[in-house]
């Protein structure tokens, strides 16, 4: 997987924000709001391919959290932002 080109991760009055940039990106019915955890995931993962188990491996060295934890959360993770059309397989 990787993030598709054309979003960028900005923080907006303290919130975290995935916006498209260039037209063909753009969409206003949705705002893609990512909490702490989401938006440092998406920061480690800029230009760089990864699996599920990348990502699952980023969030047991940053957060104290089990594995079965942290694989359900990224699977849930990731199925949003594939159905958000934000990363690419």
């Amino acid at each position: 997987m990787r993030i598709k080109e054309g979003f960028t991760l900005r923080t907006l009055c303290g919130e975290h924000i995935v916006v498209g940039e260039g037209l063909s990106q753009v969409n206003f019915n949705k705002i893609i709001s990512l909490n702490e955890s989401a938006a440092w995931l998406w920061e480690q993962l800029q230009g760089k391919d990864f699996t599920e188990d990348t990502l699952t491996g980023l969030l047991l060295e940053k957060y104290d959290v089990s594995a079965e934890q942290a694989q359900a959360d990224i699977a849930k993770l990731l199925a949003q932002w594939v159905e958000q059309g934000i990363v690419e397989e």
